[in-house]
């Protein structure tokens, strides 16, 4: 099998089986990834019904655009009363039947017959454990990036996917932005030769992170269910404004630093470019002050990747950082990044960069909206819509209705979603291991074995691939 593309072929209106589990593509590694096959379409003039888990910060969004789609919210869950309550009256009108909970497990046990799909929009510690049990009920299912917290919920998400025969999208929407899509066209029509070197940096954190837990405990704030917050991660106590809201995404029992955060946005449009698998190695080569419970605050990880095909091997940094942290963040130094700071005047707070045998493709975009190309010999970058090679290269991947509209064709018609959970719970576990490597140590030169999920050398690393649930929270 010739290693082509991660891209969706051109869409049709229905798919056989048979022409679904034809269509495969490599995602390098000799690791086929096979279109999934939607087991029960729903059909064009179906009203599914939705439950939304998670409906404050990105879930307000997420619900909202499952309404706009045509999805019947039968039922909306949140831990918070408050962020509950104004969304339940946002849909009072349109949805005078709904409930409302705030513990997904006594949601799905109650109404899991009366729904078709779920929406999780929850911090990241419970998407695996919420998703997974829709799934496995055999909901559709919508979930924000990071997909999951951990090595091993990524691969039990693919696999009940393709066992249930699931219509899934994972919530990073730059994938339906046509700019990314040009970008994978244009690196694998060949414009910029084979690929060589990735760097991606971004500006978070903006949270807080690199630090240690505070003492004590605080009351937990009327109207907001503690427990069901925790779901999965081990108990600890209440402490005000240190974790709900938005403030968990530092802590390692809670989030996944900014790599879960931005990587499955920024490193999208290269993953899929570069035809990315299974790395063999992974390092922390360098981080600033490291603490017991918390992502340090800036850091730089090296990811190889072996020879995929007729595509030499690979190496990937990831640099995270705030610019205005007063601890200088890490980022890509000397000619790599030359034409961007000619172009730019000073380096952008966050990019992707494809280093080829014959010239560079570089996004300023978080969600790889825009890309721009520097050719071998030229001193600055042009837009990739301006470039005389890019301009040849012809169209190969069909354009986006909407990241959600792209959902909710899967479920009605069976046409895939392009970060459907066979391609972006390879993504994040890919991006997960960033963490899994930063957790065992600075300078720490991680094997890896991706298809039985272990490094050979370091065997530590296997406490950072799997969570241990608390009891009641398994997924």
């Amino acid at each position: 099998m010739q290693n082509k593309t991660l891209a969706i072929l051109p869409q049709r209106s229905t798919f056989t089986r048979r022409q679904f589990l034809s269509r495969t593509m490599l995602a390098g590694g000799a690791v086929a990834l096979t279109f999934p096959y939607v087991g029960r379409v729903l059909g064009a003039n179906d009203r599914i019904n939705i439950a939304c888990i998670g409906v404050g910060g990105k879930g307000d969004s997420d619900s909202s655009d499952a309404s706009s789609c045509g999805g019947n919210i039968v039922a909306i869950c949140d831990v918070d009363d408050k962020t509950r309550d104004s969304k339940a009256k946002q849909f009072a009108e349109k949805f005078p039947q709904l409930k409302q909970y705030s513990d997904y497990r006594k949601m799905l046990d109650e109404i899991g017959k009366d729904i078709d799909a779920v929406t999780v929009s929850t911090p990241d510690h419970n998407h695996g454990v919420a998703s997974l049990r829709a799934m496995k009920m055999g909901k559709h299912c919508f979930t924000q990036k990071p997909l999951v917290q951990t090595v091993n919920e990524a691969r039990m998400m693919r696999q009940i996917a393709k066992e249930k025969n699931l219509a899934t999208q994972m919530g990073n929407q730059g994938s339906a932005e046509s700019g990314l899509r040009r970008a994978v066209e244009v690196v694998q029509a060949g414009v910029i030769g084979k690929p060589l070197e990735i760097h991606v940096w971004t500006n978070r954190p903006i949270w807080p992170q690199g630090l240690d837990r505070p003492e004590g405990s605080d009351p937990v704030p009327a109207g907001l269910d503690w427990e069901s917050w925790l779901g999965p991660a081990r108990n600890r106590p209440f402490k005000k404004d240190v974790y709900h809201t938005f403030k968990w995404r530092g802590w390692y029992d809670f989030g996944t630093g900014a790599l879960g955060d931005m990587a499955c946005h920024t490193v999208n449009m290269p993953f899929r470019a570069c035809n990315l698998g299974y790395p063999n190695v992974v390092e922390c080569e360098t981080a600033s002050k490291l603490y017991p419970e918390t992502f340090p605050k800036t850091a730089r990880i090296r990811f190889e990747f072996p020879q995929r095909g007729d595509l030499p091997p690979l190496k990937f940094w990831w640099y995270d950082g705030n610019p205005g942290d007063p601890l200088k963040p890490f980022r890509p130094e000397g000619s790599v990044i030359s034409e961007v700071i000619a172009t730019y005047d000073k380096l952008p707070g966050s990019g992707a960069l494809i280093v080829g045998e014959n010239g560079k493709l570089f996004s300023p975009d978080d969600y790889g909206a825009r890309f721009f190309v520097a050719m071998k010999g030229k001193s600055e970058y042009v837009a990739g819509d301006q470039e005389a090679t890019c301009k040849a290269v012809p169209q190969s991947i069909p354009r986006s209705p909407g990241h959600m509209q792209e959902w909710f064709r899967m479920m009605k018609e069976g046409t895939p979603a392009y970060s459907n959970f066979d391609i972006a719970a390879y993504l994040t576990e890919i991006i997960l291991l960033g963490c899994v490597a930063l957790r065992v140590g600075v300078n720490q030169r991680m094997e890896w074995d991706g298809p039985n999920m272990k490094s050979p050398n370091l065997p530590q690393a296997a406490r950072f691939v799997k969570r241990e649930n608390r009891s009641g929270w398994e997924a």
